[in-house]
């Protein structure tokens, strides 16, 4: 099952007008000069894809040059972010990439081939979305509290699905776990639409989605939305309660960010920085983001490295306490 594109439909309605204001104020400077190569290091349909490929099309009428998305899915994200590592830095190739390889795959994987600090360069910080708990409609789980009393009444017995080893999902409920001591079972699928799938068809009780990918299934009500993950209510979804109401102190979020390859040119950074910052605060861009559950950055590219740093910290100390041994 393909998961609705709902967010990349927007860009294509809602951004156009927007896109073709600026069309012809690409630069025809030394760079870009030929196609740009966007990783979107999961499979097709996903959070992180959506927003890759809304990225690549409004780079492409900014910078006059093809930014094309090629999907280079496995390992959590770590192929595709290790394809990056790799790549010449020229400004070339570049990635739109999530929290999975950029600050967990070093705690989980015992061999990494690349060191998301020091081989990768940020260009910036797009957005930070929220994950939003989800069951089926017929569930007999209406609130994080029912949850929690089914894990203690029979412990072992709730499944939450995952698109992997590390994901927002597999880390949101590591994160429940530790802080509530709930006892619920990890079945990693493979991407983000078969682990909702496996959600409605009822294979597993529950999982955690971003809510780039998760909110049309609640508005279509295929899902039924039980808690969202930020600290404070969502806009998107103000009827619906946060985790951190029934377990104090929860916060979890995926975020998305644009990177090179360590080394990339000061002055290319600093080009594509401006062009992504410029779309994220565009204000057709911005209403569409915040109205799709997230919460619009468009950093720096300092800024956006110090948030790599302090995430790394605190999802290394949420597995160190859950447990979860390197493979």
């Amino acid at each position: 099952m393909k998961l609705p594109c709902r967010l990349a439909l927007c860009s294509l309605m809602a951004l156009g007008p927007y896109c073709a204001a600026h069309a012809d104020g690409a630069s025809a400077g030394a760079y870009p000069n030929r196609p740009i190569r966007m990783i979107s290091p999961y499979e097709p349909g996903g959070g992180v894809d959506i927003m890759a490929r809304m990225v690549a099309q409004n780079l492409t009428r900014e910078l006059g040059v093809s930014v094309v998305v090629e999907n280079r899915p496995g390992a959590g994200g770590v192929v595709g972010t290790q394809s990056l590592a790799t790549a010449p830095a020229d400004g070339y190739t570049l990635i739109l990439d999530s929290p999975s390889p950029l600050v967990v795959a070093p705690y989980l994987m015992k061999k990494l081939n690349y060191d998301p600090q020091k081989d990768l360069e940020p260009v910036s910080l797009i957005a930070d979305v929220p994950a939003v708990l989800l069951v089926k409609n017929d569930s007999a789980i209406h609130s994080v509290k029912d949850l929690l009393d089914l894990a203690r009444k029979e412990p072992g017995k709730l499944t939450f699905s995952s698109s992997g080893l590390g994901g927002t999902a597999h880390l949101s409920a590591q994160l429940l776990k530790v802080l509530s001591g709930a006892d619920m079972l990890h079945v990693p699928y493979k991407g983000t639409a078969p682990a909702i799938q496996a959600v409605m068809t009822g294979e597993v009780t529950m999982t955690f989605a971003d809510m780039t990918a998760g909110l049309a299934f609640v508005k279509n009500r295929q899902l039924r939305a039980v808690a969202v993950t930020t600290p404070q209510r969502n806009p998107a979804l103000p009827e619906v309660p946060t985790v951190a109401e029934t377990v104090p102190g929860y916060a979890s979020s995926v975020w998305y960010g644009v990177l090179a390859p360590k080394g990339t040119p000061r002055t290319v950074i600093d080009k594509l920085n401006r062009e992504i910052v410029k779309f994220v605060h565009a204000p057709a861009v911005h209403k569409m983001l915040v109205d799709e559950g997230a919460d619009p950055i468009g950093s720096t590219p300092e800024q956006f490295r110090d948030f790599i740093r302090s995430e790394s910290q605190r999802w290394g100390d949420v597995i160190r306490k859950s447990g979860i041994q390197p493979q």
